[in-house]
């Protein structure tokens, strides 16, 4: 069976777990070296790494806060310089931010709009850079179906998601003429640990308001990931999809969830 991505490299931001980890893994199982961004002091991804060095494959660590451009510029050029190249980037660090509407703060404003948006364009100017000089790549955003939806308490995430969105269409304009291409595709409710801590019964709360009946697995991202990282995927840029459950095209949210989430998420 041939792989997927085979000799490619690809860089993960907040790539040290949750939706971030399971596409890593996935990629590196499909042959791909693996790039994984996180937060300076965020040890829990060596573990990840030694894992996917056990499949075989390349793995290094690069720990840089991708609200500073500074920092993103030179894990750039520390990737330039230990591979030389870089096929593939995955925009998944995020940070979400809940506040009440009339509570929001220019600080928590600034905070998300830092890591959501400028990390986002500034690492993906940077990977341009590299995938230009190699001729081709491919560019993945991961967003969320809350900036199709408008969801209580996320007015700080939904308005940066939504602004990927916007983002990712121009840069599919800007880099097709070297062959690189732009996607973003928005997870719905996911069970991921920051989820699950903050609302204990988040699977059942979101899961009935999802189509489907239930909420998806990070391991469930990988799929879409990967075609959009592979040559499967050649002739696909610019496009937004939301993998779901089917719950953007129904549109209820948990009210009692929405509150508990904004009140452990302020303790």
């Amino acid at each position: 069976m041939t792989l997927r991505l085979k000799n490619k490299t690809a860089l993960i931001t907040g790539g040290g777990r949750g939706i971030g980890a399971s596409i890593a893994l996935g990629f590196a199982a499909e042959g791909a070296d693996i790039l994984l961004n996180e937060m300076p002091g965020a040890d829990y991804t060596e573990e990840l790494a030694a894992q996917i060095r056990d499949m075989g494959r390349q793995c290094k660590i690069y720990y840089a806060d991708i609200s500073s451009v500074e920092q993103i510029r030179n894990m750039f050029a520390e990737i330039r310089a230990d591979f030389g190249k870089l096929d593939v980037l995955v925009n998944n660090a995020a940070i979400t931010g809940w506040s009440d509407f009339f509570e929001t703060s220019e600080e928590l404003f600034d905070k998300v709009m830092n890591t959501n948006i400028k990390g986002t364009l500034f690492s993906s100017i940077e990977a341009a850079k590299i995938m230009k000089d190699n001729g081709k790549g491919s560019i993945i955003n991961i967003s969320t179906i809350c900036a199709a939806l408008s969801v209580k308490n996320l007015i700080t995430y939904s308005t940066s998601k939504g602004g990927i969105h916007a983002m990712a269409e121009q840069m599919a304009v800007e880099l097709a003429p070297y062959n690189i291409r732009v996607n973003t595709f928005g997870p719905g409710p996911i069970n991921v640990e920051r989820n699950l801590r903050e609302d204990p019964n988040y699977r059942t709360n979101w899961g009935r308001m999802v189509p489907m009946g239930r909420t998806g697995e990070p391991e469930e991202m990988v799929g879409p990931a990967l075609f959009l990282a592979s040559d499967e995927s050649a002739y696909v840029t610019g496009q937004l999809f939301f993998v779901d459950g089917g719950w953007s095209v129904q549109g209820k949210i948990p009210e009692d969830s929405m509150n508990n989430q904004l009140m452990n998420s302020e303790k």
